[in-house]
């Protein structure tokens, strides 16, 4: 029987029922060649990327997205260099739950972020820390959540922490203030902006307006899509490094052996036993409240 290409042979037809699109078992096993999307706010202003490359960019000074995933723990990274968004080179030390070293770090700092030295005030540039906070969200556009690509948005540290400024707060604040109203951050759609004061890219949120039935029911679906975990999940490029004698990287100095002694020469043969080998030691091995009234409440942009 001779073999007939799919794709080739233009009187071969696929069925119907195959025409499902990729699934999330060949989407798992292409091995990362499935191309990425992201949203960088670099320069205080909204760029879209794909596979790397910046296609669009929004120079409004918000966006409405909605947040369909998150990572669960604020990440740290630390580059012993200048860090530059984009670059491939991965992190000298980095840590998924924020708390201790991946295992896979090439030069760990420390054995605990709490304790460790680039964890401390003006290690890094200025007054900062020289180790990054860092949160991975995954985000669809607010105005065609059914419809809308799945993008990673990642968040410095002075968007995650601080204090509401005019009803605007950073990311940890305004998703216990949803908590508090009894609101999923995957129910209402969430503005996104620039905080103009900031020398650096800083944003804020707030909700602005709650979800149809049907949006927050693709929000869900798309918060558990391949694309949306990969988004939140943090796996930097592993590359060999030069080491840069860290305490915790370096190995121990051999100990140089001492030289032969030669036996003084006798003059009478003299049967000598040879010692036997010696012998090395082993070592040991709740209910929900209106969306309407609640967002009727917070106010206007302005």
């Amino acid at each position: 029987m001779s073999e007939v290409s799919l794709f080739l042979d233009p009187k071969a037809t696929i069925p119907a029922h195959l025409k499902q699109g990729v699934d999330e078992l060949t989407k798992s096993l292409m091995g990362g060649g499935i191309g990425s999307k992201r949203i960088s706010i670099r320069g205080s202003v909204f760029r879209m990327i794909v596979d790397g490359q910046e296609v669009a960019k929004n120079e409004e000074r918000s966006m409405d997205v909605v947040i369909v995933n998150g990572a669960e723990f604020t990440s740290r990274s630390y580059y012993a260099g200048t860090y530059q968004e984009g670059q491939n080179a991965g992190p000298d030390c980095w840590s998924n739950d924020g708390k201790t070293p991946d295992a896979r770090s090439e030069n760990p700092q420390g054995t605990s972020c709490a304790t460790c030295p680039m964890n401390i005030a003006g290690s890094g540039q200025g007054n900062s820390r020289a180790c990054r906070y860092i949160r991975r969200l995954a985000v669809v556009m607010g105005n065609d959540v059914e419809n809308s690509d799945v993008y990673q948005l990642v968040l410095p540290a002075q968007s995650i922490f601080g204090k509401a400024v005019d009803g605007k707060m950073p990311f940890e604040q305004y998703v216990r203030f949803l908590a508090g109203h009894n609101l999923s951050i995957r129910s209402v759609v969430t503005r996104m902006s620039f905080d103009t004061n900031s020398a650096t890219p800083k944003l804020t949120f707030r909700a602005v307006s709650p979800l149809s039935e049907e949006a927050y029911l693709a929000a869900v679906d798309k918060g558990s899509s391949f694309e949306a975990v990969n988004a939140i999940t943090y796996n930097p490029v592993i590359t060999a490094k030069e080491p840069t004698g860290n305490p915790f990287l370096e190995a121990p100095k051999p100990t140089a052996k001492p030289a032969p002694v030669k036996a003084a020469p006798v003059e009478e043969t003299v049967s000598v036993e040879e010692p036997a080998p010696a012998v090395r030691e082993k070592k040991a091995a709740p209910s929900v409240q209106s969306l309407d009234s609640v967002l009727e409440a917070w106010g206007d942009d302005e």
